[in-house]
């Protein structure tokens, strides 16, 4: 990873709206390897350089949920962070992503619901600046009151 944010946690009693955090990171040939081997998807537009060059994206492309998964770990990590627990999102995949491309995962806070815990934020990855995945987020903050 090449993001330089601190991990841990950040209560709700100390989100803000409008806070935000992220994270970039090369996708590898190792990545795409390792997601097909866990997930059990090998679609060979991920893993077969002679298939690929025959689809629509003229090329091997990294798995979908590979992109959003970078999503997920800003959440986990950094904002909420550690003790959060997903309970919706909401993905619309833009652009393909490739081996080598350099993703950047933004999460923005965009609205809370204190007394339950609940922050919805804004999400996208993106390469260069534009936008390959975008959504929403809505998740269980932890809070020092049972923490």
């Amino acid at each position: 990873m090449l993001d330089n944010d601190p991990r841990g946690t950040i209560c709700i009693e100390d989100i803000e709206i409008g806070m935000s955090r992220s994270l970039r990171k090369i996708i590898s040939d190792r990545d795409i390897e390792l997601f097909a081997e866990v997930s059990t998807d090998h679609n060979p537009v991920h893993l077969d350089d002679a298939y690929a060059q025959d689809t629509i994206f003229e090329g091997r492309i990294a798995h979908g949920m590979l992109t959003a998964g970078l999503i997920s770990a800003v959440i986990g990590e950094q904002l909420p962070g550690h003790g959060t627990v997903y309970l919706g999102q909401s993905l619309k995949f833009l652009a393909p992503v490739r081996p080598g491309d350099m993703v950047e995962a933004v999460v923005t806070v965009t609205d809370m619901d204190i007394s339950k815990r609940r922050v919805t934020m804004d999400t996208h990855c993106a390469i260069d600046g534009k936008k390959v995945l975008k959504g929403e987020a809505v998740v269980l903050a932890p809070s020092r009151k049972f923490d």
